[in-house]
């Protein structure tokens, strides 16, 4: 029964379905060039979007490196460092090293990256080279999944309150210094550098909720704007 497992153990449950998951949608997104070349122009123009959005976050001396964290590690037109294939592997050491929230970011950050993927993949399909607002708005209308948008932006806001739990983690900073060295050794240094990147923005910010509840509450507003036919919010 999972309520006899501890916390720790159904956290690893989770990240391993979310796991599972974000292979099979990265082996589906992966397979055509064309389409892979669309998903990085897609990518590239939501990062410009973002950066516009949240301009104010981005300079801001409290949010800054938060802000930078979000729209890179988690909304870059890269590849995320989360790589799944890198996580299965490290996994027992993540169990060792990493109390049961730690796990449960990754996992957060596992599931938005799939999902991601997904939405990008289907709208990308609809979308060429130097589209604009309006066009970029269309393919978004169009490619519907209400619920799925909806769950993007909790999971953005999930993230969020993960990473603040984690700061807030007894000696989490001790643990992933510790994790550091063999994180590397064994070929795991970006998920690693991950890991310490979002819990090095979030510590120096401190309490995070107003941070997270800005970029959540800004990105729910734009999502009904443009399933209601505005496009006004992307410029």
């Amino acid at each position: 029964m999972e309520n006899d497992l501890d916390p720790k153990e159904i956290a690893a449950k989770r990240l391993e379905a979310q796991l599972a998951r974000a292979t099979e949608v990265r082996a589906a997104t992966r397979r055509n060039a064309s389409a892979q070349e669309a998903r990085l122009r897609l990518r590239a123009w939501q990062a410009a979007r973002l950066a516009r959005t949240h301009a104010d976050l981005l300079a801001h001396p409290h949010y800054a490196a938060a802000a930078r964290f979000f729209l890179t590690d988690l909304y870059g037109p890269q590849d995320h460092s989360v790589d799944a294939e890198t996580v299965w592997r490290v996994l027992p050491l993540m169990k060792k090293g990493l109390p049961a929230s730690g796990i449960e970011t990754v996992a957060d950050a596992i599931e938005l990256d799939a999902l991601s993927e997904s939405l990008d993949a289907d709208m990308a399909g609809l979308l060429g080279p130097g589209d604009d607002a309006p066009a970029y708005g269309e393919a978004y209308r169009r490619t519907g999944r209400r619920d799925d948008r909806a769950r993007q932006i909790e999971l953005i806001r999930h993230l969020g309150h993960r990473l603040e739990d984690l700061v807030k983690a007894p000696l989490i900073g001790l643990a992933l210094k510790a994790m550091r060295k063999p994180a590397e050794l064994a070929g795991f240094g970006p998920l690693q550098a991950f890991l310490e990147r979002g819990y090095a923005a979030f510590r120096q910010m401190g309490d995070a909720r107003d941070f997270v509840e800005i970029v959540a509450n800004r990105e729910e507003a734009i999502s009904v704007a443009l399933f209601s036919g505005d496009d006004s919010p992307l410029a």
